[in-house]
Parts: C-alpha cells; sequence; structure tokens
C-alpha cells in the first residue's frame, strides 16, 4: 500500500471536523414521526386543559417596555434585573459577570419584556378545563405583599383575588446565583371544590439574531423526558408542534452560553409542550388536577433556572438539586464521557497558568507525550517509506500494465524493509478524537469566553482578528470578514506545509496536487474558527514536526 492510505486519513480528518457533528454529533429528531404521532394521539384524548397562548406583541423598546409597567427588583452576584406585575412575569434579566463583548461593557442581557421584538420570559400558573374558573393570566396586575424587592435567598410574595372567592399567590425565591423557586398557591374560599392544573411556560418572539448556524452545538428547545435527552431545533418546531408526556424531567430553550429552563414538580406526570404560534414557546402542564375543596389551600412548585452556562455552577445544580441530567444543558455532545473531563484539564491547567491559551498549549504537550511512543512507530515507518520511495516509483514505472504483478512486488518491498503502510496513517488518525474533543470544548465552553492569550488575541473564543489582506493592519482597511486570514491561520497553514514535507509524497500526480492544496485549504477554513483551536493545532503540528524531523534524521532520510 502507497502513500493513498496517508491522503485518506487527511481527508477522513477533515470529513470529521466538517460533516461529523452535522450527521452523528447532534442526532436531529430522528423520532420526528413518533413525536408527530404523539401529537395526534394527545389531541384526539386530551383530558388536560391547554395553556392559553395568546398575546399581542407591540414590538416596544426594552427600556420603554421596562419603565412603563410597575416591577420588582432581582438582584443578587450574578444577576440583575426585575419582574413585571402585570402577568407576574419574570422577564427582564442580565448577566453581572458577563459582557456583551470586549468593547461594550454593558452585561449581557438574556430575558427581555414579551412586548420587544427579542422577548424572551417565563411565566407561571394555572388553567382550568373550558376556562370555567377565573384564573390569572398575563394581563393580571398581581399585588405584592410585604418585601418589594427580591434578593439572594430571600423572597417575595404576589397575591390576586379573581372577585370570585378564589385568592392566588406566587411566592418567589431566588438563590445567590440563577435559581428562581417559585410556589403557587390557591386559596379556595368558595362553597364547592375546584380543579386547576399547574403549569409554566417559556416564550421566545424570535429566533435569536446571533444563534450558531453550526452542528457542533445545539440552540434551540431542550429537554431530559424519563432518562432522555431531546433537542429540537427552532426549525423543527416551527413545522410541527411536540408533545411528550414524562413522569420526570425538565424542559427549556438554550442558546450557545446561556439557559433558561423549567423543572416541573417532582413524581407528578406531565405533559410538555414545544410548539410555535407567533412565538415559541415550551410548556407543561400536569395531567393530573389539583382539588381544592371548599376553605382549603392547596400549591404547586416549580423550579426556574435563568442561567449562564458555567460548567461548574451547572454540576452543582444537577447533583445538589437532584436534576437528571441537567448538566446536559451544556452540549457536550456524543463524546461527553471524553469533552468533558477535556474540559476540567484545561480549567485546571487555566486556574494553575492564569492564562487559557497557555492551558492550550500545556494539553498539546501532554496529548504528544501520552501517545509519543505511538505516534514513534507510526513515523519511523513513514521515514521508511521515504526511504523506498525511489525504489516504488521504479516498480510503478516497470509493471505499469501488470497491475497484479505491481501489488506483488510492491508487498515484497514492504516485508524486505520491514515497512507496515498502514503505521502511517496513525498520527492523523489519533489525532482526530483529540481534535475534535478540544474543539467541541472550545466552542461551548462559556470559561473560554473573552479569555485572552498573548498579543493580538483578545478572545481565544473568536476568530484571529488580523488579516493578511490589509497587512495585519498596517493598511488601513478592514477588510470583509471572508478576507480575515490572520497570522495563528497562516502559521498553522504554513506548519502543515512543513508537515506535509517530511511526509512521503503522493505517487500519483492527482493526490500530490489535492495534497500540495490542503494547507491552503485548512488555512482559509480556520480562519473563521475560534483561535484557541488554531493555537492548539498550529503547536499540535510544531511537536509533531519536531518529533518526525528528529526520527527522520536518525534514520537517515531526506526531506524533500
Amino acid at each position: 500500500m502507497d502513500n493513498k492510505n496517508v491522503f485518506i486519513a487527511i481527508a477522513l480528518s477533515m470529513s470529521v471536523l466538517l460533516f461529523w457533528a452535522a450527521f452523528f454529533e447532534t442526532p436531529k429528531q430522528s423520532d420526528k414521526s413518533v413525536s408527530q404521532n404523539q401529537v395526534i394521539k394527545k389531541n384526539e384524548n386530551q383530558i388536560t386543559p391547554s395553556v392559553d397562548n395568546s398575546l399581542k406583541v407591540k414590538k416596544i423598546s426594552r427600556e420603554d417596555s421596562i419603565a412603563k409597567s410597575k416591577r420588582i427588583k432581582i438582584e443578587n452576584n450574578n444577576i440583575i434585573g426585575s419582574l413585571s406585575l402585570k402577568g407576574g412575569l419574570i422577564d427582564d434579566i442580565s448577566f453581572k459577570n458577563h459582557k456583551q463583548n470586549l468593547q461594550n461593557k454593558k452585561n449581557v442581557e438574556f430575558l427581555n419584556p414579551a412586548e420587544t421584538k427579542d422577548g424572551f420570559y417565563a411565566e407561571t400558573g394555572w388553567t382550568s378545563i373550558n376556562n370555567e374558573i377565573k384564573v390569572p393570566n398575563k394581563e393580571t396586575v398581581w399585588n405584592v405583599v410585604g418585601n418589594n424587592i427580591l434578593k439572594d435567598n430571600q423572597s417575595v410574595t404576589l397575591e390576586w383575588n379573581n372577585g370570585n372567592g378564589i385568592v392566588f399567590k406566587k411566592i418567589i425565591k431566588l438563590d445567590d446565583k440563577f435559581l428562581f423557586r417559585i410556589t403557587q398557591q390557591v386559596k379556595n374560599n368558595t362553597k364547592k371544590s375546584i380543579d386547576l392544573y399547574p403549569y409554566a411556560q417559556i416564550t421566545r418572539n424570535k429566533i435569536p439574531d446571533d444563534i450558531q448556524n453550526f452542528y457542533i452545538s445545539h440552540e434551540g428547545f431542550i429537554g431530559v423526558f424519563d432518562e432522555e435527552l431531546k433537542e429540537d431545533d427552532y426549525d423543527d418546531i416551527e413545522e410541527n408542534k411536540i408533545v411528550r408526556d414524562a413522569n420526570e424531567g425538565w424542559l427549556g430553550i438554550t442558546d450557545k452560553f446561556w439557559v433558561m429552563a423549567l423543572v416541573p414538580p417532582v413524581q407528578e406526570n406531565f405533559k410538555s409542550t414545544f410548539l410555535y404560534n407567533n412565538s415559541f414557546k415550551a410548556n407543561y402542564i400536569l395531567n393530573n388536577p389539583t382539588t381544592i375543596n371548599s376553605s382549603s389551600s392547596a400549591s404547586s412548585d416549580v423550579r426556574l433556572f435563568v442561567a449562564a452556562k458555567e460548567v461548574e455552577t451547572i454540576d452543582s445544580y444537577a447533583k445538589n438539586e437532584n436534576i437528571n441530567k441537567f448538566d446536559l444543558v451544556i452540549d457536550w455532545g456524543w463524546f461527553y464521557f471524553f469533552t468533558k473531563p477535556l474540559f476540567f484539564v484545561i480549567d485546571y491547567l487555566f486556574k494553575y497558568s492564569g492564562n487559557f491559551g497557555v492551558a492550550i498549549v500545556i494539553i498539546t504537550i501532554a496529548i504528544r507525550l501520552i501517545f509519543f511512543p505511538l505516534a514513534n512507530y507510526s513515523f519511523r515507518s513513514m521515514a521508511k517509506m521515504k526511504a523506498v520511495q525511489p525504489e516504488m516509483m521504479r516498480l510503478k514505472e516497470l509493471h505499469k500494465e501488470d497491475k497484479v504483478k505491481l501489488q506483488q512486488e510492491m508487498m515484497a518491498l514492504y516485508r524486505k524493509e520491514k515497512i507496515n503502510p498502514a503505521s502511517g496513517c496513525l498520527p492523523v488518525l489519533i489525532q482526530i478524537p483529540f481534535f475534535f474533543a478540544i474543539y467541541k470544548m472550545l466552542f461551548i465552553s462559556l470559561e473560554m469566553r473573552h479569555q485572552p492569550f498573548f498579543g493580538w488575541i483578545k478572545d481565544l473564543s473568536d476568530k484571529d482578528p488580523t488579516s493578511i489582506f490589509n497587512m495585519f493592519g498596517l493598511i488601513p482597511w478592514d477588510p470583509p470578514s471572508f478576507l480575515i486570514i490572520g497570522i495563528w491561520p497562516i502559521l498553522m497553514g504554513a506548519s502543515m506545509w512543513v508537515q506535509q514535507k517530511l511526509n512521503p509524497a503522493p505517487t500519483d500526480p492527482v493526490q500530490a496536487k489535492i495534497f500540495a492544496f490542503f494547507p491552503l485549504f485548512l488555512t482559509i477554513i480556520l480562519a473563521s474558527f475560534p483561535s484557541g483551536l488554531v493555537v492548539y493545532w498550529t503547536i499540535n503540528n510544531i511537536l509533531t514536526i519536531a518529533q518526525q524531523w528528529v526520527i527522520m534524521k536518525k534514520t537517515k532520510v531526506k526531506t524533500n
């Protein structure tokens, strides 16, 4: 076997990089037909009432919407905002420890009032069959009882009387991070018992403008229902409403770095619905009614997370709140068992070194050391292949009309020189899972966001901002985004070209031309990738070159 396998291996690595996630990484509703059947079946045999989804959106500014309504201030060490007394909606939340960008130090604004274009908010309430009982809705103005500021580990109480003998209360408590505990109480002062169904709903008016349209990370609807993770894209929900029944789980809407999620009461069977009706909605409603007898009270609890997807925080909530698979709100993917431990290693190195880029360099060196013996074996085989290349060319010319004879002679040559041509593919193949896991980790990790390296790299989660087309800033011109090919991508391409020169060249002319084009191809492709990934691959290439060069010197093989 000639160098065709090396070419195939490199092509395979690029296929994994560009297309693996699209087809395998995040299963995209392979059970869509089943889900549709669930919807049809549920509509035909509906027992529980539906959640009222109607609301006219006026699309005013965020500031105007907040200013016009009576509100309760919300603040702890991590979030700041307010809840609206009209509807009792949690609709104004910003993250204090995360800024919009490096230039704009304004807090990330996550939740927005319903009347705004980017409305994103949570509501809780009750409903009844055929709406026979007057219950609070989005137009209801609640009264504040007692404390009128919601701070960490404190609570506020909202109250509303429907005028027909039924009093509703919401007791909302906030912890020191991102968790709201909402207790909904009903006091029945009538002379007959009533049946009510508690629900909670997340509403988003539109798909976010900054959504990452790349399959490596899921953004949209998410939930765990009876142990099973479900991820649905916005496009899926625009086409079909998806209904699921479960006895345990959670549900919500996730962005790349932020999430809003609802956790229904424990040990309660609930119906979850993901739908689009002029806005995107993720809700649940308990399938069994809460019966409140005359002169009695009842309550229902829901946990609401409005969270930055910080790994340590999310993991602690999953454990301490006993929420099954809540850590999967961070999209670790199918390589969860590998990607997540890799994050902890890099996070430790980051805390130790104080620089995320340095942590990437250290872990790259560590990976090279771990696979050093195997890589040595592979490189020795490649060096031997390079040494016998003139003889291989001679055999190809001699037996160009007899393919069978050529293969026999080639195998005899391999046996004589003790060459295993397949081992030349191993260095590339070995790097695939590590490269993909590191890329996945760099892409999804909030901890990487806005972390600088050295020099011009101010954010390792963003692309290299320099460009060869304005001489890296020497020419006063801002090139369009597709022409931003920075210094690190160029260094990566150059290191790959040098590495190519150390490898046996393909004997097939077509393969050789394609092979020669690969460094340029990858330079252009990776120019838009997170600079942390490009730093990793460049350092990895340099270490590979050094190891391979030493082996070739020892085996006295000439480079191209």
